[in-house]
């Protein structure tokens, strides 16, 4: 039985999402979104998690993007926040989407221009956690090997 206000896709905070997935596996798509975000989402607006996104009228996905956007103003526990204690700002901050990659890629571009460790390792595209390298991570260590026996 098919709805008649049924979408097979739903944009919400500026991402495609399934219509046919319950809301609070949908909602995973979203880049800075995951499994415990999206249920604190749906437990905050009062959702059925496990109600099909396509089936979501046009004030619960607007909800759904500001809740996004904004979730200090919904009371979201700040420790479900993806950036705690901003390093410019000092401020949690939760960051979804193409920020969050902006974000990332600027933080690992200020390591590496530091000279700190990670950033070395993340130049040398190693492992920057301590995992061991003797076995795993083989795919730049050949690249590399190649290079050097070009020149």
């Amino acid at each position: 039985m098919v709805e008649e206000n049924f979408r097979h896709i739903v944009r919400v905070a500026n991402t495609d999402l399934d219509g046919n997935k319950p809301i609070f596996m949908a909602l995973h798509k979203i880049k800075g979104v995951g499994f415990m975000f999206s249920h604190a989402i749906c437990q905050v607006l009062n959702m059925d998690a496990g109600k099909k996104t396509g089936l979501l009228s046009e004030k619960e996905v607007e909800q759904l993007s500001s809740v996004i956007r904004t979730p200090e103003s919904y009371k979201i526990p700040s420790w479900l926040y993806n950036r705690r204690k901003d390093v410019e700002t000092g401020d949690d901050l939760h960051l979804s989407g193409s920020d969050l990659s902006y974000t990332t890629s600027n933080d690992i571009k200020a390591m590496m221009k530091l000279k700190t460790y990670r950033g070395v390792r993340h130049s040398f595209k190693l492992p920057s956690r301590g995992q061991n390298t003797k076995s795993n991570f083989r795919k730049s260590k050949v690249k590399n090997a190649a290079k050097r026996k070009r020149t």
